[in-house]
């Protein structure tokens, strides 16, 4: 039964710790379970057998581990969950309304230094010069690069 409860301990921290790694890195908590089983079934192991059974249990789970390790990352098997697709439209990139320089509008959220405004009822993406802006501030172009529109409060 001590067997059995050894095996059974160790194949689960092996299993946590290369899922952990694998298929959900940054989160711990399975790495640090996985760790925690893994070093109970070794110090079971010099428990219920003695040192020398026990430090084979060691060298064993360390073994499994590596070559455990080594196998998931050779198979490629984290490829099935990741993301192979990439983003490349923008948000201006559709939109046929012409802006140039000096037309005006005004902020429909706060510029951070990124945010909404509205020309002429057409909403588009725009950029401050670096500052904050808040919403419902009448706002003129400075320049128009590709799709990038730079704007900047109007002064009164």
């Amino acid at each position: 039964m001590e067997w059995l409860i050894i095996i059974g301990l160790m194949l689960l921290g092996t299993f946590l710790i290369v899922a952990e790694i694998i298929f959900v890195p940054g989160t711990t908590v399975v790495g640090i379970l996985g760790f925690v089983f893994s070093a109970y079934c070794i110090y079971l192991g010099y428990d219920y057998f003695g040192p020398t059974t026990g430090t084979l249990i060691l060298i064993a789970g360390l073994l499994l581990n590596i070559i455990a390790l080594v196998i998931a990352f050779k198979g490629r098997s984290w490829e099935r969950f990741s993301l192979k697709g990439t983003m490349t439209g923008k948000y201006n990139d559709d939109f046929k309304f012409d802006v140039k320089v000096g037309d005006k509008g005004t902020t429909i959220s706060s510029l951070k230094p990124i945010g909404k405004a509205i020309f002429d009822d057409h909403e588009i993406e725009v950029r401050s010069n670096g500052g904050y802006v808040d919403e419902n501030i009448e706002i003129e172009v400075l320049r128009v690069e590709s799709s990038k529109i730079f704007v900047q409060p109007v002064k009164n």
